[in-house]
């Protein structure tokens, strides 16, 4: 039984965000999908320097066109994020690759936690092949060094298909330039530990006369940088911890026979090795002094993010906006009546 998502003038205010950069064949498609399966979303496309008439069709199909002008989808993300107002925010790719029918029950998920983060985990139509060859193997790699770094499961950590609510999108810093941003998004929501959950949604192939702007190699290396950035910043004791603890190693590997050769014959006989060797425990120490004082600033910075996350009430009950009701979710037949 298909669920459909009735929304009214009382009801919260929902808008899609939809990042578009050449998507002229299918743009239209997920504006009209959007709308169909969510009646009263109002649906923004961001053209990011498109050469076609994506602008054009998404208009035409009824979406609002707005532009940015510096390359990447992170760009696209921290404008929306930046210039919309609404309750709940839906985030998808404007490469019809999604199944927007899926939207009402994320949204209905999203508030009934209530929850600030709802993933879209995708599921792979029978006989699609929407997943390049090496993607679902990367994503999975990804996904599990996540979950190492940060020790929390990760099911699709590269899904453009998102649900949130107004907190998390007002609290969230919105760094990354490029197809990261997902990433981003993903740790954003370990760290601050908002209430999360995931949705399975139907996945499947580009339509005829689309064309991928991923770069497999290239953006792959991109997010692991990112990756490795963000536990530099997120575990500073475990990541400058690490290499400290290389060093002294490496550092005892080379004095500890030259102070026993000096015990035995009195003299030094490799005294550039020696000197490298006390410079390699002077880093270590240096190193694990920098991750407990970047520690600190650590936990600074979240406690910081909570209060700024915490200005916002849970989803359908801030008061002080509007008089809101949760959006009432219907079985096809009783939205009939």
């Amino acid at each position: 039984m298909r669920i459909v998502t009735r929304v009214d003038s009382t009801d919260l205010r929902i808008a899609a965000v939809v990042p578009c950069h050449n998507e002229e064949a299918s743009v239209a498609k997920v504006v009209a999908d959007l709308r169909a399966a969510v009646p009263g979303i109002v649906v923004y496309v961001y053209d990011n320097l498109s050469t076609d008439r994506t602008a054009e069709k998404a208009r035409e199909a009824g979406a609002i066109v707005r532009y940015e002008h510096t390359k990447g989808k992170g760009n696209v993300v921290r404008r929306a994020f930046a210039d919309i107002e609404a309750d709940v925010y839906l985030m998808i790719d404007g490469d019809d690759t999604y199944e927007a029918s899926a939207a009402p029950q994320m949204i209905e998920t999203l508030l009934s936690g209530p929850y600030d983060h709802v993933l879209g985990v995708r599921r792979q139509d029978e006989g699609a092949s929407a997943y390049r060859t090496g993607h679902e193997t990367g994503n999975k790699v990804l996904n599990g060094v996540v979950g190492k770094v940060f020790g929390e499961n990760v099911e699709d950590m590269l899904s453009g298909f998102r649900v949130f609510s107004r907190r998390f999108v007002k609290s969230f810093p919105a760094v990354s330039r490029e197809f990261e941003i997902e990433t981003e998004l993903t740790v954003h929501s370990l760290h601050l530990r908002v209430p999360r959950t995931a949705v399975p949604v139907g996945f499947r192939d580009r339509p005829a006369g689309s064309e991928s702007k991923l770069r497999t190699y290239h953006d792959g290396f991109k997010i692991l940088s990112l990756i490795i950035g963000l536990a530099r910043h997120e575990r500073p004791v475990a990541f400058y911890g690490l290499a400290g603890t290389l060093a002294w190693l490496i550092s005892i590997v080379l004095t500890v026979p030259i102070v026993i050769e000096f015990t035995r014959i009195g003299e030094v006989p490799r005294f550039p090795t020696l000197f490298l060797g006390f410079t390699l425990l002077l880093l270590g120490s240096l190193a694990w002094t920098a991750g407990l004082i970047l520690d600190g600033i650590r936990r600074s910075r979240h406690e910081a993010a909570r209060l700024i996350y915490l200005r916002y009430s849970a989803v359908g009950t801030d008061e002080t906006l509007r008089s809101q009701r949760p959006v009432r979710v219907l079985r096809e037949d009783e939205a009939a009546l």
